[in-house]
């Protein structure tokens, strides 16, 4: 019987006129929806990006800047970079993001009910496009991210195109902004956990990183006149209330990462000594905020460990040196996944007006980039603070390592920002690490993963050549 409604069936279509026509209707599932609603895509890049980029931040960023160290499975510490444990391998995170963030974009600009998202779409792919060329420099982008389609062996593109170029991270920043101010629809921006739909919040987080993205590339190219009209608009995320971060929970699944794995993964990373030491340098209380004495400790001091040990030459204990605060792990609820802050706008106008990229009064906005940065992190300002070591002008710092350095410290958790500055400016002086696996040099970029010399061959053979070999002591265009 079974047999024979096959054959009744198969005859039914062969000699059914419409049968052609049909073919699509008869072979998609009702039940299946064929494309995912941009809502949904919109939040899930901005959860997972957000979320993958803490942990990654707090396990292989905050070790190469050197906020924290590692007293095992530290290969990455010890700037094997190669070698990612647990963590250290953020180059899946961005382009898995960027692709499912290219759909979005793809939607908006082929059907008007999602148009809505299309100025969010290019500034995101702006904000991950910088952090990902940042990190390994020149990078598969314009056509990468595409899917089925776009090309699976993409070419590498150089840095300053990915920045400088049409459809590049300034173009896609200005776009996404006209993009928004041209929407005039009644349809709202669902799915957007860093602004819930408030478009003008989006053209204040583009301007912000354009900000961002000028100062990073500023020793390249002339980008005082830009700098300057931005500075003038007053355009940009003045304050920790307008930041585009989303706040951890303090329980699963949205609790930070640290805070769900097993006890073994979380004492694994405690304080740097270099960290120790600037903090300790300044008499700040965000010691205390972001570390916890050491269990050995008798009087609630801390204690740092030098980064880039030999696990297998020394077994350093646990309990004489200084664990992350609780925000961490016990009560997460007030950590935030970072894209970008008040305090590093603040900062990064200091830096132009320091180097009179700008004009505009560097102190006033140094002390207004600490002050925020102080009530982020939830730290009460002590009142001399600002006229003490950290005063702008303090005795043998100059005001361009004060700015940079304040900066570094925030940047705990977003610890490749930190590493990254270190790389532009030299600043905060870090230490040789103890057990280097790189004669003593501080990696200057990531190294690309292993697996694209196997799927993208030709063009990693290039890529690799540019930069002697995939090493990570050759410096991305904006360091050369």
């Amino acid at each position: 019987m079974k047999h024979t409604t096959y054959i009744v069936f198969i005859l039914s279509l062969l000699f059914t006129t419409s049968c052609t026509d049909d073919f699509q209707d008869i072979n998609t599932n009702p039940n299946a929806p064929v494309s995912v609603q941009p809502s949904l895509l919109l939040r899930q890049v901005i959860y997972n990006f957000g979320e993958e980029m803490s942990y990654e931040g707090f396990v292989a960023g905050d070790l190469l800047s050197q906020h924290r160290t590692a007293l095992d499975f530290n290969l990455f510490d010890r700037h094997a970079l190669k070698s990612p444990q647990l963590g250290g391998n953020p180059w899946p995170i961005f382009y898995t993001n960027l692709r499912d963030n290219e759909i979005i974009l793809n939607q908006a600009k082929t059907i008007n009910a999602y148009k809505v998202y299309e100025g969010p779409a290019l500034i995101l792919k702006a904000y991950m496009a910088a952090g990902l060329t940042d990190l390994f420099g020149d990078v598969p982008y314009f056509e990468a991210f595409n899917g089925v389609d776009g090309s699976v062996t993409p070419a590498y593109n150089n840095q300053e195109d990915i920045y400088t170029s049409e459809d590049g991270i300034l173009d896609n920043l200005d776009k996404g902004i006209i993009a928004i101010q041209n929407y005039n629809d009644a349809i709202t921006l669902e799915g957007d956990i860093l602004f819930n739909g408030d478009l003008q919040a989006w053209i204040r987080f583009a301007n912000s990183l354009k900000i961002k993205s000028l100062i990073r590339i500023s020793d390249k190219i002339d980008v005082s006149s830009d700098l300057q009209t931005l500075f003038n608009n007053d355009n940009y995320i003045k304050n920790n209330t307008q930041n585009a971060v989303f706040d951890f929970t303090n329980s699963d699944p949205n609790s930070f990462r640290l805070a769900q794995l097993r006890v073994g993964d979380f004492n694994n990373f405690v304080l740097s000594e270099t960290m120790e030491d600037i903090l300790t340098h300044f008499n700040d209380p965000r010691l205390s905020t972001l570390f916890r004495p050491f269990s050995n400790s008798t009087t609630n001091e801390f204690n740092g460990l030098l980064n880039g040990i030999d696990g297998a030459a020394t077994t350093p204990k646990l309990a004489n040196y200084s664990l992350a605060g609780t925000m961490f792990r016990e009560d997460t609820s007030t950590l935030d996944a970072n894209f970008i802050t008040a305090w590093e706008v603040y900062f990064a106008f200091a830096e132009a007006a320091t180097k009179n990229l700008i004009t505009a009064n560097a102190k006033q906005l140094y002390e207004t980039g600490v002050t925020l940065a102080f009530e982020y992190w939830n730290t009460d300002l002590p009142e001399n603070y600002l006229t003490g070591t950290a005063a702008f002008n303090a005795t043998n710092k100059t005001p361009l390592e004060q700015i940079i350095t304040q900066k570094w410290i925030a940047n705990t958790i977003n610890g490749y920002e930190g590493w990254i500055e270190y790389n532009r400016t030299g600043f905060p002086e870090l230490k040789t690490i103890s057990a280097s696996l790189n004669n003593d040099a501080i990696p200057v970029r990531m190294p690309y993963p292993a697996e694209e010399a196997t799927l993208n061959a030709d063009n990693y053979s290039k890529a690799a050549a540019r930069t002697d070999n995939n090493s990570i002591n050759s410096p991305v265009w904006w360091n050369e």
